[in-house]
């Protein structure tokens, strides 16, 4: 067995220091190394410097990527912190569609030796990298989520992380990230036109959440807006500020300005799933 480890940071490979938490060289490889079956070769990419999940990107999604890529056939644990886990989890279970590869995502709530979780979801993460079948999945709280639609629920316990059931995956029409300058914005009671207007014009496209199962305020200017970045060639795509259920256009009358105006359907798609839908596509 041969196993490829992206180590990219994260709480995971934490350790004290007199300043408090902060990145260990060698804590996650040691970790999963201990843990392989005998005769195992772990193949190890481990970013430098370790990244807090905060700073992780489309540039860090495409080292990734290209790393998989170089080690064709072979599983993968990547190890992440959980902050931004469910815009990772989207990225690479779209980019990677239809390539047969399987990728175990894998971070704490507590670094390796603090009695924690971390012990506990690296060792899951590696039986589910030795098991059979293609898919980029979560390891953790003793569940393996599919990573195409994951929610960080909860900021602090353990058991921080649901995923919610994604439309299957088509081939994208691109495999990497290319400099896009997207955002997911929030519609919100009372927000002005002019402020959406001031947002989109920096954008290249944006993910609009919007109300329910699609529903806007009753606006003209704003719906004026929302028309207007289209028809320039924005790429402007609804999802419900609901964790589940989804869109369905048409289901309320209170959606029927928003609608017409030409914005893209995302359906079930989470939030972090439809950036990553128009980054690819």
């Amino acid at each position: 067995m041969k196993l490829l480890l992206i180590h990219t940071g994260g709480t995971i490979g934490m350790a004290e220091t007199p300043d408090g938490l902060a990145p260990r060289k060698g804590l996650v490889e040691d970790a999963v190394t201990a843990r392989l079956p005998p005769g195992a070769e772990l193949v190890a990419d481990v970013f430098d410097p370790l990244l807090d999940s905060a700073d992780v990107g489309p540039s860090h999604w495409n080292r990734m990527l290209e790393t998989i890529r170089r080690h064709p056939g072979i599983p993968v644990i990547i190890t992440h912190g959980t902050d931004t886990m469910a815009f990772t989890g989207a990225a690479l279970s779209q980019a990677l569609a239809g390539e047969n590869r399987r990728v175990i995502l894998c971070g704490s709530m507590l670094p390796l030796g603090q009695k924690g979780d971390a012990e506990g979801n690296l060792d899951l993460a590696i039986t589910a990298a030795a098991t059979q079948g293609a898919g980029v999945f979560l390891a953790f709280a003793g569940k393996l989520l599919p990573a195409a639609g994951l929610v960080k629920h909860h900021s602090h316990e353990a058991d921080a992380f649901r995923s919610q059931p994604q439309a299957a995956l088509g081939v994208p029409q691109r495999r990497t990230f290319i400099d896009r300058k997207l955002a997911i914005l929030t519609l919100s009671p009372g927000l002005p036109a002019a402020s959406l207007k001031a947002i989109l014009e920096t954008l290249d496209g944006a993910v609009l959440r919007i109300f329910g199962a699609g529903t806007a305020m009753n606006d003209g200017q704003l719906l004026d807006v929302i028309a207007d970045a289209v028809a320039s060639g924005k790429r402007l795509r609804a999802v419900s500020q609901c964790e589940a259920g989804g869109l369905e256009p048409g289901a309320y009358a209170a959606g029927a300005g928003l609608w017409g105006t030409g914005i893209e359907n995302g359906g079930t798609e989470t939030p972090e799933a439809a950036l990553i839908h128009l980054w690819l596509n």
